[in-house]
């Protein structure tokens, strides 16, 4: 039977810290919920932005496959395998943090923020070597659809993680509807609208709202609006 999990927006953790605006979907930094701990696995789904000029120090991850994707303005990254490049409103970035890295972000521009998704998966291999990958997307391939932005494949569209997880960004026109079906039969999707609103087998989402849903093979988005929206299909288990 299908299962539904609704987190509204404006449940979510909230973290102000002046230079950082940050909006939790699961338990982190200082917020906790025990039952928003992850979605399978999904650990962090974390809603950023970052003030002109401002942005994370050098820190460190391990075993982790951390995806960002720049919502608006663009975000420079330095990290401990050498990679130094901007990402961009458009872009997905990936890192396998595997058996451990060391990274700063920060926003480049003096005069206007950065918004962006921070995204951890939990990966299927531990202790990997650390990897890097960014590409820009083609954002008409959103257009009332479904376009893939990762996967498990480095031969598919998109970027690849140690994980068996599909994601897709979607811009619906208002009044249009798709059916998104399943890569994996075990896997769930949690799905984040990004602006307007959609409704997934009759539940209304509004911009920010988040929907995960297990224990289904298809099932149909529609837009009710003009709607942007992240479809994240991810194993359950760990």
């Amino acid at each position: 039977m299908k299962t539904t999990v609704l987190y509204k927006a404006a449940t979510r953790g909230h973290a102000d810290h002046g230079w950082l605006n940050a909006y939790h979907t699961f338990s982190f930094a200082r917020y906790y919920n025990a039952d928003r701990n992850q979605f399978g696995v999904l650990r962090v789904l974390n809603d950023d932005t970052v003030a002109a000029g401002m942005g994370f120090g050098t820190h460190p991850h391990d075993n982790m496959e951390i995806i960002t994707i720049p919502l608006e303005g663009d975000l420079a990254h330095k990290d401990s395998m050498g990679n130094e490049s901007t990402i961009k409103t458009g872009d997905v970035q990936v890192m396998s943090a595997g058996t451990g890295i060391q990274h700063s972000e920060f926003n480049p521009n003096a005069d206007k923020r950065t918004q962006l998704f921070q995204i951890w998966l939990f990966p299927k291999v531990q202790n990997v070597t650390p990897r890097y990958q960014q590409i820009t997307l083609d954002a008409s391939k959103q257009k009332n659809d479904f376009a893939q932005i990762l996967s498990p494949n480095s031969e598919d569209e998109g970027v690849w993680i140690h994980q068996d997880a599909w994601f897709h960004l979607a811009d619906f026109d208002a009044g249009f509807s798709k059916t998104y079906h399943l890569k994996k039969t075990e896997n769930g999707l949690y799905l984040m609208v990004i602006s307007g609103t959609i409704t997934v087998d009759g539940q209304e989402l509004a911009t920010r709202d988040g929907l995960g849903i297990t224990d289904f093979d298809s099932l149909e988005i529609k837009a009710t609006t003009d709607a942007k929206f992240l479809l994240m299909e991810v194993p359950m288990k760990q």
